[in-house]
């Protein structure tokens, strides 16, 4: 019979290591601009009591959607109405925007501008609110 086992010789481990940047080089990695937005967006989220899903995100910035605190403000009064009438999940309908809701989480789930509202059904509402 043959030994079919494989045997790895006993090697050092060495621990893995940092590298090293230069002053310079720290200096030129600035936060990009989607990240100074994503900053904003958290900070304008955290100011209506509103979250945003990744999907959401998403769609809002390949639509080129951006809401204003006058809208966020909007935005997170309709949620509270569709809450006081038992909505679970609403859809949002303001200034030419139409937006997903999870009223229970206060979480926009997805958001479609005028151009993409055609021809589209939306499923898993309960409520609508008009603002």
């Amino acid at each position: 019979m043959s030994d079919n086992r494989i045997y790895y010789p006993q090697q050092s481990i060495l621990p893995v290591t940092k590298p090293v940047t230069s002053p310079s080089a720290q200096q030129s990695q600035r936060p990009s601009a989607a990240t100074e937005a994503s900053f904003s967006q958290v900070l304008q989220q955290e100011l209506s009591g509103l979250k945003f899903s990744n999907h959401a995100l998403q769609r809002l910035q390949t639509r080129n959607i951006q809401l204003n605190p006058a809208e966020l403000s909007k935005l997170s009064s309709a949620v509270d109405k569709a809450a006081q009438k038992g909505a679970n999940d609403s859809l949002i309908l303001m200034n030419n925007l139409a937006l997903v809701v999870s009223v229970k989480n206060r979480t926009v789930i997805t958001a479609m501008d005028g151009a993409s509202l055609k021809d589209n059904v939306f499923t898993n509402i309960d409520s609508a609110v008009i603002v």
